[in-house]
């Protein structure tokens, strides 16, 4: 039968002893406890005494208990923590100093299998032998405490087989022996001793899972695999970490007593179920240490930073500085002075509450404009003592008397919170020189219930409007007149009138052309009568959709005068004063053309209807014998022109008469330049009529076009 013997450590001891210690065996006195189970453990009631020593005083010396339900005092007494029934069949205590370190094992006599004694504290997958039936090997597992210093190799344990056949070997696999990462334990294929071969770090790796087997002198396996475990022990070598920062915390001025801020943990790399990972939280400073050097309190366990000062004391507006910054320090051994620490800022702000109300600096405010002005006239400034960057302290204004007319608004300035008193409708002196507007002020935000609004915080505005000469306004404007184009030179249009603002003044007024685009008008200068100079004329590129405008000025005498400008606009009736025209003037033909159609003519006017289309289209008289050219109506605005008969290649001049409807009507003949080509073998030669090459189709084409534009 193979017995796996599990040391708890490679000599059960590290040895750290110098040539004058050989007298002097470090570690405990004794390995093995036996304790019966009692009915219970009674809590702080002494169960044994345990002695230890490293040969150097003792010094630093620490304990661990692998249950969290007890301890050893530094008397080495083992106590329990609390009133317990049940425990587990096995303790560990392991003990250590800068110096020397060892393990003791406890059994407990007639104690049951209790879930987690051993993995509870060291994350131990188990905590006592488990035998394999039929087997000869039975392993237990294998406790390593990280960090061991050398020498290295060292043995952990050793597989003793009084029943394995001669020359069979002992083989060892896993993670960390012939898996990655390789190399760490070995094993003596003749002795069976398991050895490490360099420091462990459980943070790495807490646990390591190996096998066990026999082989025979080929290497095939005679018994085996068996698990074994190697289990890491954790030793306090990680600091506490704060890594959630930065950590920044908002409590309310006027906060009660024990108002909770923020919470501030932090993290241990060390096995959390040990006191290496066992936190506890204290506040190492205060800045700035005014009113109180303790205004927060954090608790040493959950991390919750809270106020402990009296309301009044965490007032905003009385402190030195709104803005706390607490070192936080997170040590492990649940704080024990052995414990490692780490430390980390937490910022704690005071914010404001709405607990002042904004207050006029002044009961009154002076303020002139000149009337007709606009814009801002004065800025009324207020202070109020809650934190600027809130809407405690932003500032909202309105007018609430003496602005009927809406003349005035008032906006806040977002940088200073000043009042910006507006005037956006011009005052009129005549009408009233003196304003009274009554002012409040408010927060954004609204007060706290215990706090209300006072008479500071309403103000008078006392507004003075000055008198300022204004120009003469025309009545009405724009001024509109019609008449017909053409109405005889001297004919007067209307008087134009013009009245001063200023009716506490004495004052007279001046007429003067100010724009007259074609120079048709004049004004007196007196009574404003405006009359023609020259005749009006509809279709003047002056006139736009039969209306010509035209501005004059009115001039009053004060100091310095001022000036009214007023519009005219005259609406020309038509007149038929421009006689038609016919497009277009040339026109071309073959000399053998079987078509005998020349030209379609269009005519058009500048008039307007009724003095323009229907038009009359004739040929004024003709040069060469009758019963050649033709002319043909087509429409209101349209003719064709065409040949009776072929003529020989020249140019001809044909009077062309057109007149409108007008009444009177008016008549224009024009001459149609036609030129009679030679059109052989497709080519059109024209040299002996005149310059133009245009064959008779384009021409109809042309004229067709023509026609299509005007009818659109």
């Amino acid at each position: 039968m193979l017995i796996v013997k599990m040391p708890l450590f490679s000599t059960r001891v590290l040895l750290l002893t110098s040539a004058e210690d050989l007298d002097c065996t470090p570690g405990f006195q004794q390995k093995v406890f036996h304790i019966n189970q009692p009915a219970e453990f009674i809590e702080d009631q002494s169960i044994l005494n345990l002695t230890f020593s490293d040969c150097k005083g003792n010094d630093k010396l620490r304990y661990e208990v692998s249950s969290p339900y007890f301890k050893v005092n530094s008397d080495g007494s083992l106590v329990a923590l609390r009133n317990i029934t049940a425990v587990g069949r096995t303790l560990f205590v392991h003990a250590r100093t800068p110096h020397a370190e060892d393990m003791a094992e406890l059994v407990i006599v007639g104690g049951k299998d209790v879930q987690g004694s051993l993995q509870d504290i060291f994350k131990f997958a188990r905590t006592s032998p488990v035998p394999r039936q039929r087997r000869s090997i039975v392993v237990s597992p294998i406790l390593i405490p990280e960090n061991q210093r050398q020498p290295f190799p060292r043995d952990v344990g050793k597989v003793v087989d009084s029943d394995r056949p001669e020359r069979s070997k002992f083989r060892l696999t896993g993670k960390g022996v012939d898996q990655e990462p390789k190399g760490i334990f070995r094993i003596n294929e003749n002795t069976g001793s398991v050895s490490v071969t360099r420091t462990l770090d459980r943070e790495v790796i807490a646990i390591y899972q190996l096998f066990v087997e026999t082989t025979d002198a080929n290497g095939k396996t005679l018994e085996g695999p068996v698990p074994l475990e190697v289990i890491v022990i954790d030793q306090n070598d990680n600091r506490p970490i704060f890594r959630e920062g930065p950590y920044i915390g908002h409590v309310m001025e006027g906060s009660p007593t024990g108002t909770t801020v923020m919470r501030m943990t932090a993290f241990d790399a060390d096995d959390p179920a040990t006191d290496n990972a066992l936190l506890r939280y204290n506040i190492r400073q205060q800045t700035p240490d005014k009113p109180s050097p303790n205004m927060f309190y954090i608790d040493p366990e959950k991390g919750d930073i809270v106020t402990v000062v009296s309301p009044a004391l965490l007032d905003r507006e009385t402190l030195e500085n709104p803005k706390y910054e607490l070192i936080i320090e997170a040590q492990d051994m649940a704080g024990l002075d052995v414990g490692l620490t780490g430390t980390a800022t937490a910022t704690i702000m005071i914010d404001d509450k709405n607990d002042h109300s904004p207050k006029f600096t002044k009961k009154e405010f002076q303020a002139t404009v000149e009337e007709g002005a606009v814009g801002v006239i004065v800025n009324l400034t207020v202070e109020d003592k809650d934190d600027p960057t809130t809407g405690a302290w932003r500032a909202a204004y309105t007018i609430i008397n003496g602005n009927p007319g809406q003349s005035f608004e008032i906006h806040t300035n977002a940088q200073t919170n000043e009042g910006m008193l507006s005037v956006v409708k011009p005052l009129d002196y005549e009408i009233s020189a003196f304003h009274t507007l009554l002012i409040k002020v408010e927060n954004e935000d609204p007060l706290v219930p215990d706090v209300s609004y006072g008479p500071s915080s309403t103000a008078t505005v006392h507004i003075t409007v000055l008198d300022v000469n204004e120009g003469p306004v025309f009545y009405p404007d724009p001024m509109m007149v019609t008449r017909q184009e053409n109405i005889s030179v001297g004919s007067v249009l209307l008087t134009v009138n013009a009245t001063d603002p200023d009716s506490l003044q004495h004052q007279t007024i001046r007429y003067s052309v100010y724009k007259d685009p074609a120079g048709w008008l004049n004004i007196n200068p007196i009574n404003g009568t405006v009359d023609t100079t020259a005749v009006l004329d509809r279709e003047s590129p002056f006139v736009h959709n039969s209306v010509y405008t035209a501005l004059f000025l009115a001039i009053d005498s004060g100091n310095p005068p001022a000036t009214g400008t007023g519009t005219l606009l005259i609406t020309l009736e038509d007149v038929n004063d421009n006689a038609p025209f016919i497009y277009p003037t040339v026109a071309e033909v073959c000399d053998d053309a079987k078509n005998l159609s020349v030209v379609i003519l269009g005519a058009s006017d500048k008039d307007l209807h009724p003095n323009t289309d229907p038009f009359k289209f004739e040929i004024h008289k003709q040069t060469v014998p009758d019963k050649v050219w033709k002319i043909s109506k087509i429409n209101n605005t349209h003719a064709l022109v065409s040949l009776l008969q072929n003529l020989n290649k020249a140019n001809y001049n044909l009077p062309i008469m057109v007149t409108d409807s007008g009444k009177p009507p008016m008549t224009n003949i024009t001459d149609l330049r036609v030129q009679v080509c030679s059109c052989r073998n497709s080519k059109v030669d024209c040299n002996a009529a005149g310059a133009l090459r245009f064959s008779l189709p384009s021409l109809l084409l042309l004229s067709l076009f023509s026609l299509a534009c005007k009818l659109a």
